[in-house]
This record gives C-alpha cells, sequence and structure tokens, in this order.
C-alpha cells in the first residue's frame, strides 16, 4: 500500500492555473502594493490594536471594525496584526463583503504585505467562494509564496469542485522544492475523494506512511477515512481508523457518521459504545450520527436512550441534535411517536431549513401525516426560513400522496422562483405528482426542463406512464435509456430492473440480466435485490427463486422479496415457510417484511395464523404494527367475510385509520355485497380524499352488484360534477419486445377480426364444458343478452385470445392488468386453460394468478 508519490511532467495548467487569467477581487483592486520602510508605531496602537482584537474574537465583527475606525479618526494606523485578526473574523463568519472592504482599506493604509496578511487573503477569498481573487492573489505573490499559501490554494480548489486543479497544484507544489505539512496533505486526500481520482489517492497514501504522517497525525488520517468512505470502501476507511495510533473526537464522530451514512447502522451504533468505553465524552455531532444510525436501524428504543443521553449532556435544544430526533421520531413514526416527533420540533429554540426539512419529510414518510406536512410547510413559509431541494422534493411526495395537483401547482411556482425547477431531485418529484394526477403533459413539460435528466428520471416518467395506462410511450422511453450516458453502475441496473417489471416486460428484465452478469455486478447483493423483484413481479417466480438460491448471502431485503414474491402469486404456504427459515438463520424482520407475511396469509385466508403474526411481530420483534400493517389485517378479515370483525380493529386502531385502510374494507364490503358497510367506508374515504374516484367506482360497483341503478347513476351524477374518471381496465401483454394492449371492445389491433373470431370459437367450447357467464359483473343496466355480450369484451379475455394466436405451447401466456380481474373473466379463464391445455398467468392489481388445467392458484380466493 506504502508508494512513493511518482510526480508527473509538469503541463500546463487548466484555465484557472493560467497566469492569464482574470485574477481581480469583484472590488477591482490590486491585491498587493509596493513594499514601503516600516514606520515608528503611534503611543496608543497597543491599547487600541487589543480592544479591536478582543472584539473581533468575541464575533463581534460590526463592533470591531466600528473600533478599527475610531483609530483612524485619532491618527492611529493600524498594524498588519491587526488587521489579520479582522480577516481571521471574516472567515469564521464567511462575510465577504466585509473582507473586501477590509482588503481595500488595507492596500489604501500603504502597509507592506506580508505572508501572514496575504494567505489570510487567500483563504478569505476561497473559502467565500471567490476563486479567481484567491488566485490573482497567490500568483501576484510570486517568491513570497510558502507552503501556507499553496495549502491555502490546495484546498480552495477542491472546495470549489476543482479536484483535477488541486491535485495539479499539489503536484506543482512539490516541483518547486516544498515539502508537504499534514494540512497540504489532507487537502489533497480531500480533492481524491471520488472514484474518478481514487488511484492518485492510493499513491497519496503511500507518501503520507513513507513521510510518517500516518498513523500519526489525526487529521490525516481522518482525510483518508473519508476519502475510502465517500469512495464507498468503508472495509479501508475501518483500517485507517483502527491503525490512527492518537484517535480523537473527531475521528470517532466521522466515522460513526460514515457508518450510518452507507447505511450501516449497527457497524455505527457498536463503534459509538466503543468510544465511550475508551472514555470519550459524545459531543452534539457525535450524538446527532448516532441517533441518525438509529433511524437507520429503526431502533426506536435506542433511539429514546440517545434523546435521554443529549437530555443529561446539555444538547436538548441544539439544532443539529433536534433535526437527528425529529427525524428518527418520524421516521419510525406510529400513533404517539409521530406525535414525539412532533414534540421535539416544537421545542427547538431555533428551527433552521433542516430540522423544517426534517418534520416535513417526517410526515410525508411515516404516511398518513401528508396534510400536517402541507400545514408546516405553509408555517414555514410564513417565517423567515427559506425552503431548499429536499424541502420541496417532500412537498411535491406529500401532494402526490394527496392528489392534490393544485396545491402541487402552487409548490410548483415556488420552485421555479427559487430557480430548482432543474434539480434532478425536485424536477423528479415534479414528474411524480403530475403523472399520479394523471396530468401527463404537465409531467412531460416537468420531465424535459430537468437540467440533466438521470436514471431516476426516465423511471418517474415510466411509471407515470404505467399509471396512466399507456404502456407503449413507457416502452418507448425505456429503450431509450440504452442509449442514455448514465453509466454503469449496481443502481443503474436495479433502476432499469423495476422499470421492466413494472411494464411486466421479461424479455427487457432478461437482457438486463446478460447485461448486468457481463459487467460483472452478478454477486452484488443488491442487484439480486431486483432480479427476485424482476423475475416474480413478471410473474416467474422459479427464475425468482433461482437467483435466490444462488445468491451467496441474503439481507432483510433478499428475504423480504422472495416472501413477497410468493405472497403475490398465492403460494401461502411457501412464503410462510421462508418467513421461519428467515427467523431461523438470526436473520431479523422489519415492517415490510411482516406486509408481505400479513398479505400472504390475507390472500389464502389464513386468519389465524395472520393474528399470530400480527401479535408476534411487536412482541418478538419490537416492530410496532403501522398503517399498512393494519391495512393488511382488514384486507384478510373482509375478504374471509369477517366484516364485523374488520370494523371492529379499524374503530380500535390506537390512530386515526387512513385512506387505504378505508378504501381496503370498501373492497371487501363490494364482495361480500355489504351496502351498509361499504357506504360507512366510502364516507370516510371521500373525507380523507375527496379528489380519489376510488371510492366513487367501489361503492357504484356495490350498488350496481345489487341492482340499485337510481343510487349508481347518482354517484356517476356526484362524479361528473367532481371531475373525477373512473380508471379505464387495461390488459396489455408483450410480444417480440412489443407491448400489445387491449380495452374492453377495443377494436385497434391490427388482428382484431382473427382475435374476435378465437374469442367466439373460445367462449363457444367453454360453454360445453359448463360456463356460464355471471352477469352480476355487468355494472351496467342493460338487457342480459346485451350484458352477456359486454362480458365477452372484457380485456383480459381479448388478450387470452390474442395469447393463443400467437403463442404455441408449452410457452406461458403472461398477461398483465391494471385492475382487479373480474370474477367472470376468472372463471372463463380457468375454463380456457383446461380447453386449450396452456397455462395462463395473469397478474392483476393486487397479485398474480396462475391458471392451468382449470385451477388457479389463489383457489378462487383474492
Amino acid at each position: 500500500m506504502a508508494h512513493a508519490l511518482s510526480l508527473p511532467a509538469k503541463t500546463t495548467s487548466p484555465h484557472p492555473l493560467r497566469p492569464g487569467s482574470a485574477c481581480r477581487p469583484k472590488t477591482t483592486i490590486t491585491t498587493t502594493v509596493p513594499q514601503t520602510p516600516a514606520t515608528n508605531k503611534h503611543p496608543a496602537l497597543e491599547p487600541l490594536k487589543h480592544r479591536v482584537i478582543r472584539l473581533a474574537d468575541r464575533g463581534r465583527l460590526d463592533d470591531a471594525l466600528s473600533a478599527l475606525d475610531l483609530m483612524d479618526r485619532r491618527g492611529v494606523p493600524a498594524d498588519l496584526v491587526t488587521y489579520s485578526v479582522l480577516f481571521r473574523s471574516c472567515i469564521r463568519s464567511r462575510d465577504l463583503a466585509r473582507g473586501r472592504l477590509l482588503h481595500r482599506r488595507l492596500l489604501d493604509s500603504t502597509l507592506p504585505l506580508d505572508s501572514v496578511v496575504t494567505n489570510s487573503l487567500i483563504t478569505l477569498y476561497s473559502k467565500c467562494g471567490d476563486w479567481d481573487a484567491a488566485f490573482c492573489i497567490f500568483e501576484e505573490m510570486g517568491s513570497r509564496r510558502n507552503l501556507v499559501s499553496w495549502t491555502a490554494m490546495i484546498s480552495s480548489a477542491d472546495q470549489n469542485g476543482m479536484e483535477e486543479t488541486a491535485i495539479e497544484m499539489f503536484c506543482e507544489m512539490l516541483e518547486t522544492g516544498f515539502s508537504p505539512n499534514e494540512f497540504s496533505f489532507s487537502s489533497v486526500i480531500q480533492a481524491c475523494s471520488n472514484t474518478k481520482f481514487m488511484s492518485v489517492g492510493r499513491v497519496v497514501l503511500g507518501s503520507v506512511i513513507k513521510m510518517g504522517f500516518f498513523p500519526w497525525d489525526v487529521s490525516v488520517g481522518c482525510a483518508l477515512i473519508d476519502m475510502f468512505a465517500k469512495t464507498n470502501d468503508l472495509v479501508s476507511a475501518r483500517k485507517v481508523f483502527d491503525r490512527m495510533l492518537d484517535r480523537n473526537l473527531v475521528a470517532w464522530t466521522l466515522m460513526i457518521t460514515r457508518y450510518g451514512q452507507h447505511g450501516r447502522g449497527k457497524e455505527a451504533i457498536s463503534l459509538f459504545l466503543d468510544m465511550v468505553l475508551d472514555g470519550f465524552e459524545p459531543d452534539r455531532f457525535t450524538i446527532s450520527s448516532v441517533i441518525s444510525a438509529c433511524t437507520v436501524l429503526e431502533s426506536i428504543k435506542l433511539g429514546q436512550q440517545l434523546h435521554s443521553l443529549a437530555i443529561r449532556n446539555g444538547f436538548a435544544s441544539d439544532t443539529y441534535v433536534g433535526c437527528s430526533l425529529v427525524d428518527m421520531y418520524a421516521k419510525c413514526a406510529i400513533g404517539v411517536l409521530m406525535d414525539d416527533s412532533r414534540k421535539v420540533f416544537d421545542r427547538m429554540s431555533e428551527h433552521n431549513v433542516m430540522s423544517w426539512t426534517a418534520v416535513i419529510s417526517g410526515c410525508v414518510q411515516s404516511g398518513g401525516h401528508d396534510e400536517e406536512a402541507i400545514k408546516l410547510f405553509y408555517e414555514m413559509m410564513q417565517g423567515r426560513v427559506r425552503p431548499n431541494h429536499f424541502t420541496y422534493s417532500s412537498i411535491l411526495k406529500a401532494c402526490a400522496s394527496l392528489s392534490d395537483p393544485e396545491m402541487g401547482e402552487q409548490v410548483h411556482s415556488h420552485v421555479l422562483k427559487s430557480g430548482l425547477a432543474s434539480v434532478n431531485f425536485v424536477g423528479n418529484s415534479l414528474v411524480n405528482m403530475y403523472a399520479r394526477s394523471g396530468r401527463m403533459e404537465d409531467a412531460i413539460k416537468a420531465f424535459d426542463v430537468l437540467y440533466e435528466k438521470n436514471i431516476i428520471s426516465y423511471n418517474a416518467i415510466v411509471d407515470g406512464y404505467l399509471k396512466n395506462s399507456n404502456a407503449e410511450e413507457a416502452l418507448e422511453l425505456l429503450h431509450q435509456t440504452e442509449s442514455m450516458d448514465i453509466g454503469v453502475s449496481a443502481f443503474t441496473f436495479a433502476s432499469l430492473l423495476s422499470s421492466a417489471a413494472s411494464i411486466g416486460m421479461m424479455s427487457k428484465g432478461q437482457q438486463l440480466h446478460a447485461q448486468l452478469l457481463k459487467a460483472g455486478f452478478g454477486s452484488d447483493k443488491g442487484i439480486g435485490n431486483s432480479l427476485i423483484s424482476m423475475y416474480s413481479r413478471c410473474g416467474d417466480i422459479e427464475d425468482a427463486c433461482r437467483v435466490f438460491d444462488d445468491m451467496d448471502d441474503h439481507n432483510v431485503i433478499s428475504w423480504t422479496s422472495m416472501i413477497t414474491g410468493f405472497a403475490k402469486h398465492g403460494l401461502a404456504n411457501q412464503a410462510l415457510q421462508l418467513f421461519h427459515e428467515m427467523i431461523s438463520t438470526g436473520a431479523k424482520p422489519n415492517g415490510v417484511t411482516y406486509i408481505a407475511v400479513l398479505s400472504a396469509c390475507g390472500h389464502a385466508g389464513l386468519v389465524k395464523e395472520g393474528w399470530e403474526h400480527f401479535y408476534t411481530m411487536q412482541r418478538d420483534h419490537g416492530i410496532i404494527p403501522r398503517m399498512e400493517h393494519y391495512a393488511c389485517m382488514v384486507d384478510m378479515l373482509g375478504r374471509s367475510g369477517l366484516l364485523n370483525e374488520a370494523v371492529e380493529l379499524v374503530t380500535s386502531m390506537p390512530f386515526k385509520a387512513d385512506a387505504l385502510v378505508w378504501r381496503t374494507l370498501l373492497g371487501a364490503c363490494r364482495i361480500h355485497g355489504n351496502i351498509e358497510l361499504g357506504k360507512l367506508a366510502a364516507k370516510n374515504i371521500i373525507e380523507l380524499e375527496p379528489q380519489d374516484p376510488a371510492a366513487h367506482v367501489l361503492l357504484s360497483n356495490l350498488y350496481a352488484a345489487a341492482g340499485k341503478w337510481e343510487d349508481v347513476a347518482k354517484i356517476r351524477i356526484d362524479m361528473k360534477e367532481r371531475k373525477l374518471n373512473k380508471e379505464a381496465g387495461l390488459s396489455w401483454m408483450e410480444m417480440e419486445n412489443t407491448i400489445h394492449k387491449f380495452h374492453a371492445g377495443d377494436t385497434s389491433h391490427p388482428q382484431a377480426q382473427e382475435i374476435y373470431a378465437k374469442l367466439n370459437e373460445l367462449v363457444a367450447e367453454i360453454k360445453e364444458m359448463g360456463y356460464v357467464p355471471d352477469t352480476n359483473f355487468v355494472l351496467h343496466d342493460m338487457e342480459d343478452e346485451l350484458k352477456e355480450q359486454y362480458l365477452f369484451q372484457h380485456s383480459e379475455k381479448i388478450a387470452v385470445a390474442y395469447g393463443l394466436i400467437c403463442t404455441s405451447a408449452p410457452k406461458p401466456i403472461h398477461i398483465f392488468k391494471n385492475l382487479r380481474v373480474c370474477g367472470d373473466c376468472h372463471a372463463a379463464i380457468k375454463y380456457i386453460s383446461k380447453a386449450t391445455g396452456r397455462e395462463v398467468i395473469l397478474r392483476d392489481s393486487n397479485r398474480f394468478h396462475q391458471f392451468s388445467n382449470g385451477e388457479c392458484s389463489c383457489g378462487d380466493y383474492w
């Protein structure tokens, strides 16, 4: 690991290093003056100078400058020490305006500038972001440059995002004969803290070891830890930390912070305990970082203990600690714990953009608190703190969840005023917000405005097309990503696999699988998890199992993805068996794992097992049930016809039920024909989400099934007045890299005549086998003969007919539908699978149905 730093041949520096580059401070003054002999000191200088220094050191810069004015009025010229102290004060407060005025004043004084003052000027301009002025001063120093000057410029280049310039200046410094110190090395190591210059960083590491700065110097050690951590090499970062002979609180805190930021919460907490046992007293930054690690682990109990420690150590009102506590309680929020997040926020003596963003994003991420997030955002806008791109992204997600594009438009106008619309982080949220509201034209405009589209941007617009039943556009956009210069990374492949799974495009997923194996990502755990999800969501649970079995190691996401896959495919026993296997290996389930487990019980009617898991998740694993877990339980009870028990559960929840829970209950009422409970559920949904058409549609369907056509008509009139549209049923399938989609009664397909001929043939054949059309699933008031004809034109049946025309056995027919499959289509496809001997795999909005030889994997329970 120890290498001597190999110096490159001297090259012409980039623009910032050219002597001819603009090198004037923005005050348009020269940076140096002719050296003049020193004059005798004024007898009143020392007391006035000490007054200036005392005020400046206390951070009272305005008062210090007033004292300097007093010296001028009394004819007492300030010396270089006075100016140096004032410059340091400007540097600490990042006050470039006063620094420039002070610089002009210094030049007017005709004092000879020494290297101390000149280096202070370089530091002032560089830390305040004025690289040109800093470089100009550095250039004019000429032979008076010293090691401090070089180090300041190297650090300045790095801090201004000019890493390559920083490295070149370091090499030029070596060529001029200067030997770097710990600060020079720390600055150049920071410039190497990215994958592009990591190889240079390793060479610098060799020089650092050779010259004895590592493992002795703390600042160099911390810079090395940061370099490795920022290039995702936490193993090397930990090796550096362990080999440091002198570790101070900064080093401990840095390593803990980097562990937490990389999702390694257990290591962060373990290191924190080692630090305390080593005799170090945590400061506000340490406590803030370890609380964030608790958030990663969703460990509310440990977080509460750290909250207690923060209070005992006097950090209860600290902004950094407060932000971490707000975030921790919010992200681990459920019922009273979300109130804890608000309590911490409300008790903070001062709010900054971080604390506002933490509480707003916490409300959004915890689920069911989107309206509270919007109220907080409004309150924030009334004050002096301005939102940043993270704040805007979070509040746009709240607007998307509430399906409130009007509020989203208002936020969008603020985004435009702040100039953040082209920032990916905000732009992607805008795309998602408009797409989820069905306003794809506005979503496309937000997408086009993005300065630099990344894979997340494309995923957002692809998901938008899919949610709005436009599979062709989604596919076209997905093809565009192949020619994008988005780089080859595990994250890129994971995102593309997710897009392919959303469309249900197995061939695209298989192509990506081959490409990522060729690129060397086959053993990446995150990629493995994405492949499991992709194959299971595309209907191939066997290939998902193969990927799972081939993985060397499984994390909680791996187990959860596979359990979810089994649950969605109706394989409840396999899902529960795998869950027990997960527990036996010592892996700890999380809240998402239990959503999958409860969903498996619900889809299979395993009520007893479902209740058992619901109780043990908190008792055995300390996981407090969230809204989603209660929704799964309501779904399980509702599917089993236990509607009264479902209502009791809803009313006994420790927090107010959201629209998801009531929507789940309404769906159960639709299945079992319970109109009174259905009306109650619909009323609650409409109160919570008045712009959501789902409640109106489900209640209308409930009335239609009961033959209450007048009530159906009233609901449809109400929907028309509210400008709410029912989502049209759509089925689609992939054939030779092309998506074929079908609406009910669709005749737009080029092979429509052949498809309907095949469909008529199938209907006649399955009727002879005993199929009887169930006209209860026709939700329109018409003659029975017309109802039967309407049933035969459902999109699922059209897709099956097309699949039989274009594919041959033994290849399964894969169909995807945006809504829940209707009961008549379910029965008909069972008969078709037996009549043709073909396997049909249908993914609807809830789960998979695998039809084979007249049976369905759901056991007629969905």
